[in-house]
């Protein structure tokens, strides 16, 4: 089974994030025993990182062919001494794709005499500008609640300006 470069570009991005499963040391080497828990962890998560503790690149290249042979995995990527292993599992269930998202509605178009948005018929009230209110004093004001923090500049709107000295 061939996987198409896309795909294997896929996985490397899977891999990016996961930490090695299987160290293989660089006295006993790929012995059958570091074999079978390769077999378990590709059996339990299909995509694996492997260590190599050797300082040896045709060793560690060896190594990878060794696995992918006999386990039938594919290579994915083999970076310094961290090897990247894939084999399908077919018993294990595959997730769902998520559902494709809802088509949004069409933009409200803009009125051109008064820059506003129109109304859809699914709108419950208008949308614009805020309305004035007139309170009990007779001065508008919007209908926004005024800030309970007092504004720095003073009441008239004017800055203060510093006084010139004589230097």
């Amino acid at each position: 089974m061939a996987l198409t470069p896309s795909r294997r570009s896929e996985l490397r991005a899977q891999a990016h994030k996961l930490v090695p499963v299987v160290i293989i040391g660089d006295k006993n080497g790929l012995s059958d025993e570091v074999l079978a828990e390769i077999d378990r962890s590709l059996k339990a998560h299909e995509l694996i990182k492997i260590r190599a503790a050797t300082d040896d690149r045709d060793a560690r290249a060896l190594w990878m062919e060794k696995i992918c042979e006999r386990l039938d995995a594919q290579a994915i990527q083999r970076i310094g001494k961290v090897l990247v292993v894939y084999r399908e599992n077919f018993d294990k269930p595959r997730e769902k794709p998520a559902p494709a998202p809802e088509p949004r509605r069409p933009r409200k178009k803009l009125d051109p005499r008064s820059k506003l948005r129109t109304r859809s018929v699914e709108d419950d009230k208008p949308k614009g500008r805020r309305r004035s209110v007139e309170d009990d004093r007779g001065s508008t004001r919007t209908s926004r609640p005024r800030s309970r923090t007092p504004s720095p500049l003073p009441e008239s709107g004017l800055r203060r300006r510093r006084r010139s000295t004589s230097r």
